[in-house]
C-alpha cells in the first residue's frame, strides 16, 4: 500500500513539473543552461517544493488540532487559525512596514497561537461537545476574525491587495521567495517525534494525566507547531483551507488514529492533495490558472459536507 502511495506521489510530482504555460525544450536540460533549465530551476522546482511542504504541513497541523480538541472536523481553516494569521500579517504591514517577511511571520504566529488557545478554551467549556457543533463554532469564530481583518484592511486602504495575496496561489512562487516554507520540515519532524504523545492527547486530559503525561505542555507544543506552519504558509502562498481536515479523515478511515503509523501517510496525502488541486487549477483554463485556494476550497468544502452528513448518520 505504501509503495503505491509513493509511486502515485512521484507521478504527481512529475506531472507538476511537466504542466505549465511555458513549454520547455527538454533537450536543453542536458546542457544545464538555456531557458528550459532556468524555468525548471527558478520556477517549476521551487513551486513543487512549496506545494509538497505546504500540503504536508497543513495536513499534519490538522491532525494535531483534531487530537487536541478531540474532534475530527477541526483544522486551521475551521478553528480561526488562518483568519488570525491574516489579521496578524495585516497589522504587521501597517504597524511595522519595515519588518519584512520575518516580522510578519512572527506577528502572524503570535495571533494564530493566541486565537488557537482561545478556541481550545472555548471548546473546553462546552458541556455537550456535539460532533458538528465544534467545527461550526470554529467557523463562526473564524468569521468574526475575518470580519475584523477586513475592517482593519478597509480602514487602512489595503482591502483590495489583501483579497489578492491572501488567497492561496502558487503562481508567484519562484526561487528566493518561498524558502521560509522549509521551516515546516522541523515542524513535521517534531510532530512525528511526539506522535505517541499526541495520540494519548486525543484520549482526553484525564487519561493523559493518569498515564503521567503533561497534558498542558503537550497541547501547547502542538499549538505552537500549528501556529508556525500556518503563519509560514499564509505569508508564502496565502490561505488554503480544508487540507488539514480532508486528509487526516481519509487516512484515519483506512489506517486508524495511531499517529506513529499514520503521520507519514498524512503528510504524504496532504502533499498529494495539493499537487492534484494545483495541476487541476493549471489545466482548467490553460494557459491561465485558477488559484489553488479556490480549487482546494471547492474540493475540501464538498468533502467536508459529506463527512459531516456521514458523521450525523
Amino acid at each position: 500500500m505504501r509503495l503505491r502511495w509513493c509511486l502515485g506521489f512521484a507521478l504527481l510530482c512529475l506531472a507538476s513539473l511537466l504542466v505549465g504555460a511555458r513549454q520547455m525544450a527538454w533537450s536543453q536540460l542536458w546542457s544545464l543552461s538555456g531557458d528550459a533549465w532556468l524555468t525548471l530551476t527558478a520556477s517549476r522546482l521551487p513551486r513543487l517544493a512549496a506545494l509538497v511542504l505546504t500540503g504536508a504541513g497543513l495536513a499534519v497541523c490538522g491532525v494535531i488540532l483534531q487530537h487536541i480538541v478531540r474532534n475530527k472536523f477541526v483544522e486551521p481553516g475551521t478553528s480561526g487559525g488562518l483568519d488570525a494569521a491574516k489579521l496578524g500579517i495585516l497589522i504587521a504591514m501597517t504597524a511595522v512596514p519595515s519588518a519584512g517577511a520575518p516580522g510578519r511571520m512572527g506577528l502572524a504566529l503570535l495571533f494564530c497561537f493566541a486565537s488557537s488557545l482561545l478556541y481550545v478554551a472555548i471548546i473546553a467549556r462546552i458541556r455537550f461537545k456535539n460532533t458538528v457543533l465544534v467545527p461550526v463554532i470554529g467557523l463562526m469564530y473564524g468569521s468574526v476574525l475575518s470580519a475584523v481583518a477586513e475592517f482593519y484592511a478597509y480602514r487602512n486602504n489595503i482591502l483590495q491587495s489583501m483579497q489578492g495575496w491572501l488567497l492561496g496561489d502558487f503562481s508567484r512562487i519562484v526561487q528566493g521567495h518561498y524558502e521560509m516554507l522549509y521551516i515546516i520540515v522541523p515542524v513535521v519532524a517534531l510532530a512525528y517525534l511526539y506522535a505517541q504523545r499526541f495520540t494519548v492527547l486525543g484520549m482526553g486530559e484525564e487519561m493523559a494525566t493518569s498515564l503521567g503525561m503533561g497534558y498542558a505542555a503537550t497541547a501547547t507544543l502542538g499549538l505552537v507547531l500549528v501556529a508556525v506552519t500556518v503563519s509560514a504558509t499564509v505569508i508564502a502562498v496565502g490561505a488554503i483551507p480544508f487540507v488539514g481536515l480532508v486528509v487526516p479523515q481519509l487516512v484515519a478511515l483506512y489506517k486508524g488514529d495511531h499517529l506513529a503509523r499514520t503521520l507519514p501517510l498524512v503528510a504524504l496525502g496532504g502533499a498529494s492533495l495539493l499537487l492534484v488541486c494545483d495541476i487541476a487549477g493549471r489545466l482548467l483554463i490553460y494557459p491561465f490558472e485558477v488559484p489553488i485556494g479556490l480549487t482546494a476550497g471547492a474540493l475540501g468544502g464538498v468533502v467536508f459536507l459529506v463527512l459531516i452528513l456521514r458523521g450525523r448518520r
